[in-house]
């Protein structure tokens, strides 16, 4: 059974991201074993002069090594993602590269009809950024509109359509994580061109 770590990009309690997730945590227990990790008690990203890491940063990085793939979930504020998506991901491109070649699948839920489009093809480029190069699974947006009104007092999505295709997209990520396992060459190219990088950022640590 594979292992997912399924990142709420948000710090309310309340997200109907967070729901999200952990209906797809629960509807897809028998396939693979999901993980929340929430990212709300990271420390403002600041770089540290000997490139240290918080913690917190240190577990969240431990734990997206070990998984088989990430499935993030975004709001979306003012087109783009919220300032704590942001937050985690500097922190997880800073010396540490936990998400470089990983599989990412992205959804998304917003109260409007567009359900977080535009935070979603923010967040793309964000993570195939070359400090990050995480590999996102191509044509896979996931997108719930009106949120508020799509879940059950179970947490269960209400509409079948939404559920038959997140099972339909579930089952291609499932299937882009065995394919990714093969990309050998690609994954030791990226870390090679992430250390390069590295080296550089280290040797001019200004703004």
């Amino acid at each position: 059974m594979k292992k997912y770590i399924a990142i709420p990009g948000t710090n309310r309690a309340g997200s109907t991201n967070r729901r999200l997730l952990q209906f797809i945590q629960h509807h897809f227990a028998d396939q693979a074993a999901i993980e929340i990790m929430e990212i709300g008690g990271l420390p403002v990203f600041y770089k540290t002069p000997d490139r240290s890491l918080p913690a917190g940063v240190e577990q969240m990085v431990a734990k997206l090594a070990a998984a088989d793939g990430v499935i993030i979930s975004t709001p979306e504020y003012d087109h783009g993602v919220p300032a704590v998506l942001m937050n985690a991901l500097s922190w997880l491109s800073y010396g540490v590269h936990p998400l470089a070649d990983k599989p990412v699948m992205i959804t998304g839920a917003s109260y409007g009809m567009l359900g977080t489009s535009r935070a979603q093809m923010m967040l793309r480029q964000m993570l195939d950024s070359p400090e990050l190069s995480a590999r996102i699974m191509p044509s896979s947006e996931y997108m719930v509109g009106h949120s508020l009104q799509a879940f059950d007092e179970d947490g269960n999505l209400k509409e079948e359509e939404l559920v038959d295709r997140l099972d339909g997209l579930f089952n291609d990520f499932e299937t882009f994580v065995d394919v990714n396992k093969n990309l050998v060459y690609n994954r030791e190219h990226a870390m090679n061109d992430i250390r390069k990088l590295d080296l550089k950022n280290m040797a001019t640590q200004g703004e």
